[in-house]
């Protein structure tokens, strides 16, 4: 008898892992609207970008227009676009390196400011002695047709890039992480004046860690930052730790929780993305285990929501019109997936690797364009669409209606 139960309870497990894996790397293609709009395929004499400058970095939507920041391979430079979700294509294009001269990446997600204009932040490409140049912040105007207008604002910290940035709810104020120290700024957005902490840069300790995990900037500074409903603005630190700054008396707090990990792998904590639900909750990616956790601002109190897939990074989160929160996990060298959270419902819902149907000038009869490396995830203003980025060396951008049934 007992070999029996022992013999059912390895099938049991045996069958819940294969069903696993077989998530991991299923297909997925929604029922209802969806569509892949072409942004880089060089196939026709109509507007698309070059190849090897059109990965999907910073990503938003504002009415019709997706807006999209690019970030190259070094020593190319990227792009601001533009496209039309009712008219599915590419609406125009403005090379960074015509405003801003030597940068790689539009690195930074985009902050909103008045009147819908804005912000981010880049990273340089290295001179010819390996040193990296200055990151600048830009503004970004886009009027009703998608025409772009950017402006240049400087360099809030000589010698540094800029890795994340958010604005403040009134649009008035920039609060960034510089690259690759980790130094936080504020940048008065109508003066121009910059203020520079370095209470949350590493020291030689936390340095020795890193570079024992063999870590580099990229995999331990904040890659996203996001303000409360109170106005304090929350991000990571090195080894797994969450600070909030309080812009009335600019002081930082380390947070008593800290982010959720897999056991011996605290020197991996990175939030990689934010997003605040109606109610003030803040949700977050890891970055090193690809978990998914949920702050309580009121209380500071972290909690671990689960791993939705067997990879880590979780690279971008959104709200749907369905209440749901939408997020793609994983990455290189595995496949991203598309996933979904409900707090009081199903909890995780996997639906794979997404597939959308891309049809185009030159390719009319259409193809299904499978996302495998996914960048970004945002929502439109209303939580119809959630629409998809990826950071290839072709990169498209994908896009459903979230259904509410």
């Amino acid at each position: 008898m007992k070999k029996y139960t022992l013999a059912l309870i390895v099938i049991f497990i045996f069958t819940g892992w294969l069903q696993s894996i077989s998530a991991q790397y299923s297909f997925w293609q929604p029922e209802g609207e969806s569509f892949a709009i072409e942004v880089s395929l060089e196939n026709t004499d109509l507007k698309r970008l070059p190849i090897y400058r059109n990965a999907v970095q910073s990503l938003t939507v504002t009415g019709d227009h997706i807006i999209v920041g690019t970030s190259a391979n070094e020593g190319l430079t990227p792009f601001i676009y533009v496209a039309s979700l009712s008219q599915r294509e590419l609406l125009s294009y403005a090379d960074l390196n015509e405003t801003v001269r030597g940068q790689r990446s539009i690195q930074s997600d985009f902050c909103r400011g008045r009147n819908d204009v804005l912000f981010a932040g880049t990273i340089a490409n290295k001179d010819k002695n390996g040193t990296r140049g200055d990151g600048h912040l830009i503004q970004i105007n886009v009027d009703s047709e998608g025409g772009i207008a950017l402006r240049d604002l400087g360099s809030p910290v000589p010698g540094e890039g800029i890795f994340s940035v958010t604005c403040d709810a009134d649009g008035t104020t920039i609060f960034g992480i510089t690259y690759p120290t980790g130094m936080f700024f504020t940048y008065d957005i109508a003066t121009g004046q910059t203020q520079v902490y370095e209470d949350l840069v590493p020291d030689e300790s936390q340095l020795r860690t890193f570079r024992n995990y063999v870590q580099v900037p990229d995999m331990y500074l904040s890659r996203a930052l996001i303000e409360d409903d109170q106005g304090m603005i929350y991000g990571s630190t090195g080894l797994n730790d969450i600070f909030y700054f309080n812009p009335n008396d600019n002081n930082f707090t380390i947070l008593d929780d800290k982010l959720p990990e897999v056991w011996g792998r605290t020197s991996l904590g990175q939030v990689q993305s934010w997003v605040k639900s109606p109610d003030g909750i803040l949700y977050g990616g890891n970055f090193g285990d690809g978990q998914l956790f949920e702050l309580n601002p009121a209380t500071n109190r972290v909690k671990n929501l689960g791993k939705p897939v067997l990879m880590h990074q979780l690279r971008g989160l959104a709200f749907g019109r369905d209440g749901k929160l939408y997020g793609v996990a994983g990455g290189p060298p595995g496949y991203g997936h598309l996933f979904s959270y409900s707090k009081n419902g199903e909890g995780f819902h996997i639906y794979g690797n997404p597939q959308f149907q891309m049809v185009a000038p030159g390719i009319e009869q259409g193809i299904r364009w499978r996302a495998f490396n996914m960048s970004r995830l945002v929502s439109s203003p209303d939580g119809k669409y959630i629409v998809i980025g990826e950071d290839e060396s072709l990169s498209q951008l994908l896009i459903f209606a979230v259904d509410m049934e």
